[in-house]
């Protein structure tokens, strides 16, 4: 039995949930989220809550009863406060700036790496080594922060790269002389 599955997913107020052609809509103040319904699970909506429950007793239906529930409560939270992330950027002349649906970085190439927003997620830099990704679809902020990520990891000597905020970065001790 899933512990995460059991509980049902509670339905704030100024939210609507409803079931319509396969796919589960989330309305809300912060926008419209929607996933496609797993066949190996059942969806109710019953007394302001979202309720999930396997459709039968195999193995595959059991494992998809808790995910599921996690990502009905993701569209539920996505809709009322919506999801961030927070990169920080270490190094000499390692520096982000949000230029309209554009984020360039200068990480150390010869050249700018310039990225384009997706649409639906919004990026500020309030300082130059710090970038803030927020948006309502969590997938989709956490794909964007991986992205960025990827132009730069955080290296175990120094320390220079891309890190999320709050990220412990295992440091090494360099050459014996």
């Amino acid at each position: 039995m899933s512990r995460i599955g059991k509980k049902p997913v509670t339905v704030p107020a100024g939210v609507t949930a409803s079931i319509a052609d396969g796919k589960l809509l989330m309305k809300g103040p912060k926008g419209t989220l929607s996933i496609d319904l797993a066949n190996e699970v059942t969806y109710a909506i019953e007394d302001g809550n979202v309720v999930v429950k396997p459709a039968n007793e195999t193995k595959r239906a059991r494992s998809f009863w808790g995910m599921q529930r996690t990502l009905v409560a993701n569209l539920v939270t996505g809709v009322t406060e919506g999801f961030s992330k927070t990169l920080q950027i270490t190094g000499v002349g390692y520096r982000a700036a949000a230029q309209g649906k554009t984020l360039k970085l200068q990480l150390g190439y010869s050249h700018d790496v310039n990225m384009d927003v997706p649409e639906g997620i919004t990026v500020a830099t309030p300082d130059p080594t710090t970038v803030n990704i927020s948006g309502n679809d969590k997938q989709a902020v956490g794909q964007f922060a991986a992205e960025i990520r990827r132009w730069r990891k955080p290296e175990p000597y120094k320390g220079k790269g891309i890190k999320y905020a709050g990220e412990y970065i295992f440091r090494k001790e360099g050459k014996k002389k």
